[in-house]
């Protein structure tokens, strides 16, 4: 299991931010990560510090069914496929095309990095999606092997999540057999807060089999550090909030490991 889709219909939700950091934490472990940003609004890539034309965005890559040239290296082990507002329109451009829910997974498999295939070169590829229950989501879904969801410690954070489990479980029986719900991470964390205590005991209670221990906590060093185009852990590396991504990284891994050992208990029964 290497290709994850962070995933979350409500905006706001923390869902780029995690998708930078976690795999930021992952790759000063050493693991080669590719972000890949299928949101229009490009949120991955400024959260980054990177800006792009037409032409060096992913939306140009399925025009050209061509990656090499739009990956760039941000960092040792951290490269981002990053997105453009052009993405917009592809939804309608997809429309009447046979294989239309698979159209990012099918780039994804012939793209090659370095004279290797992505999925052979990459450790991991995250794929940022954009805040809705759409073509495009269908797509980053079709193309994933596992999903994390990241939960706000707001108010209405629980609703859709039961919606959104279903359109997972609905993309598994329909066009992925693969796909699995790997993890939920409470985002924007306050303990002094009533309402982040109780959203999550309730996300313990209902999703308990999915969220992990790691929370990440609320902190303005997050939009100081998207604000520079950094990671927060290349913005304040010994945060408490750099902290948790470093821990949830060692937890994501763990996780992997047993769920793959699980995997291949399946396989051998």
């Amino acid at each position: 299991m290497k290709v994850f889709a962070f995933i979350n219909q409500k905006g706001g939700v923390g869902k780029t931010t995690l998708t930078i950091n976690l795999a930021r934490a992952l790759s000063l472990k050493g693991q080669r990560v590719l972000i890949v940003d299928f949101d229009p609004q490009a949120n991955a890539g400024s959260g980054l510090g990177v800006r792009v034309t037409r032409e060096e965005s992913i939306y140009q890559a399925l025009v050209e069914e061509e990656c090499q040239s739009k990956i760039r290296e941000i960092a040792s082990c951290l490269y981002l496929l990053p997105s453009s507002i052009d993405l917009v329109g592809l939804e309608l451009e997809l429309a009447n095309l046979e294989r239309r829910e698979f159209v990012l997974k099918d780039l994804l498999e012939l793209c090659t990095y370095q004279g290797k295939p992505l999925l052979s070169f990459f450790d991991f590829i995250f794929i940022d999606s954009p805040p809705s229950l759409s073509l495009i989501t269908v797509n980053i879904l079709t193309a994933s092997q596992g999903v994390v969801i990241p939960l706000q410690c707001e108010y209405y954070a629980l609703e859709g999540l039961s919606l959104l489990v279903r359109t997972v479980r609905k993309i598994k029986d329909t066009f992925n057999p693969d796909l699995r719900l790997f993890g939920m991470v409470l985002m924007m964390f306050d303990p002094r807060n009533r309402l982040t205590m109780e959203i999550a005991e309730e996300a313990r209670k209902h999703f308990k089999w999915i969220l992990f221990d790691t929370v990440i906590p609320k902190s303005i060093r997050v939009s100081e550090a998207q604000s520079f185009g950094k990671s927060v852990l290349d913005y304040e590396p010994h945060h408490k909030v750099s902290e948790s991504f470093k821990n949830l990284a060692e937890e994501f891994l763990a996780r992997l490991q047993n769920t793959e050992l699980a995997l291949k208990s399946i396989e051998n029964e």
